[in-house]
């Protein structure tokens, strides 16, 4: 069984395995094909390195998309 904790994604909280990166947070919300930008408490994760911040446990992260429209 893997592990599990909480962290809290755009004020919610949610449950995500040990080894979760900021990469695997976007794919699994479905939002690997939109641009979208990372910020772990209050810091900036620059995309390059989304696949290699790892979350930990109370993380506070807020994700932001792009919407078009117009």
């Amino acid at each position: 069984m893997t592990a599990r904790f909480q962290i809290i994604v755009n004020g919610e909280p949610r449950e995500v395995a040990a080894g979760t990166t900021v990469a695997t947070l976007i794919q699994e919300l479905g939002l690997a094909k939109a641009a979208c930008a990372a910020e772990v408490n209050k810091a900036l994760v620059p995309r390059k390195q989304h696949g290699d911040r790892m979350l930990t446990e109370r993380d506070q992260v807020e994700l932001v998309t792009l919407v078009g429209g117009g």
